[in-house]
């Protein structure tokens, strides 16, 4: 017995290759689809399985092979019809899974994904490739969350193109795409196009499509209305990032549980440490334009975004500080509130040195997203606690999600969940 796998596009028979057309017509049994085998209705005289369910046409094959052999004694050859490359997010695994490798022979065709980036003329051995269901959606979250540059998604019925911009819009990304559906790719009516991610509710789409997400220039460089800006919590998308790192930008409800922790007065100064691209210390401007923030950071990169993202919000009392840690906190004037967004792992040393910096009645808030740097922090703040005894301490564990629509229901999105530690002096002298 032998199973021939045979990728097919759209075009059909005539994308076969005359050795494997005659493959086919030696065939006991042709599997496929309804679209698969409309493609061979000349060969009417071979039984046909439709394919549905894949564990039931397995069920059925295994049935009609034990009749077969009763009835005839000899090895059936059976044609299983798949589209593109059989070993690439298709059946092919579930048949190498369930029959020994010397009953299966693979013939892959071009797959969808491969034709899709041929289209768009760009090299994809770097792409990440991710087929769309209810279990990995997580998985495109995540890429989508690290700014992977390119991105192959293969959507079904239920995550369409819509649904797969929809949860774009609702992660509020620093990093902003390009929008590719290709559509019955290898059939007459192929088309590859971009298309806004905003409006994409407004197109109808093939059943046959897929979806590639590419780097895009930011559509920030536009000018930003800062008279309609809310007052707190200006959307992630408004700043300028890194695009290889868009982990660095706070997320806007963190950003604003943070602001509430350093409980911020008037005329104050505040130490914003590894503060690139410098939200918080553009959040903490606007509030209190008569405070002086201390926007510091180690690299040049870094240092560049802040000022970027000053001049792009008019921000004039944030002074963007380039310098290593702990060596820089010595020059800088005597802080009223510390914010550390991003730990270093001498995180103890730096916060010895911010304890002593600190005025009376002052606040450290630190963003722990790792259980190392956690025990890290509370080791030192307990030490600290059993010498001083006027320090003290609160921890607050966030774990927040965003809705996003799927269809006509509702999903939520988790925001890294990270733990805030909040350090305050309550020192005789306050």
């Amino acid at each position: 017995m032998t199973i021939h796998i045979i990728g097919i596009n759209l075009d059909g028979l005539a994308g076969l290759s005359d050795s494997v057309r005659r493959v086919v017509k030696r065939g006991n049994l042709l599997v496929g689809n309804s679209r698969n085998l409309g493609f061979l209705s000349s060969y009417e005289t071979i039984p046909k399985l439709l394919l549905t369910d894949m564990v039931e046409t397995l069920s059925e094959l295994k049935q009609w092979l034990t009749n077969w052999e009763r009835n005839y004694q000899t090895n059936p050859e059976v044609i299983f019809l798949v589209s593109g490359d059989p070993l690439f997010f298709d059946v092919g695994g579930l048949l190498a899974a369930n029959f020994p490798p010397e009953q299966l022979i693979f013939y892959p065709h071009i797959s969808s994904m491969q034709l899709a980036f041929n289209r768009l003329q760009i090299p994809w051995e770097d792409a990440r490739i991710i087929r769309v269901d209810s279990r990995s959606m997580d998985s495109l979250t995540q890429a989508l969350k690290e700014g992977v540059k390119k991105i192959g998604i293969l959507t079904s019925v239920d995550y369409p193109p819509q649904a797969i911009a929809q949860l774009i819009l609702s992660l509020d990304l620093a990093k902003v795409y390009q929008f590719w559906v290709a559509e019955n790719l290898g059939g007459e009516n192929e088309r590859v196009q971009p298309y806004p991610v905003d409006r994409i509710n407004n197109y109808q789409f093939s059943p046959l499509n897929l979806v590639i997400l590419l780097p895009d220039l930011p559509a920030i460089i536009d000018q930003v209305d800062l008279a309609n800006l809310p007052s707190l919590g200006i959307p992630d998308h408004l700043f300028f990032g890194n695009s290889n790192q868009p982990e660095l930008i706070t997320p806007r409800e963190l950003r604003i549980l943070a602001l509430g922790e350093l409980g911020l007065q008037p005329n104050q100064v505040v130490w914003d440490m590894q503060a690139s691209p410098g939200c918080l210390s553009v959040e903490i401007a606007r509030l209190f334009p008569q405070s002086t923030i201390y926007a510091i950071e180690k690299t040049a990169s870094g240092t560049c975004l802040i000022e970027q993202n000053c001049r792009r919000f008019q921000i004039n009392n944030v002074i963007s500080i380039n310098g290593e840690f702990p060596a820089i906190l010595h020059h800088l004037r005597t802080p009223d509130r510390i914010f550390m967004g991003i730990p270093d792992n001498n995180l103890p040393e730096i916060l010895g040195i911010c304890s002593i910096r600190l005025s009376p009645g002052g606040r450290i808030v630190v963003v722990l997203r790792t259980l190392e740097h956690i025990n890290l922090a509370l080791q030192w703040v307990k030490d600290k606690i059993t010498r001083e005894k006027h320090w003290n301490y609160h921890l607050l564990q966030v774990q927040l999600s965003r809705s996003f629509s799927l269809g006509s229901l509702t999903r939520f999105v988790s925001v890294n969940p990270v733990t805030i530690l909040t350090i305050y002096n309550h020192s005789l002298f306050s």
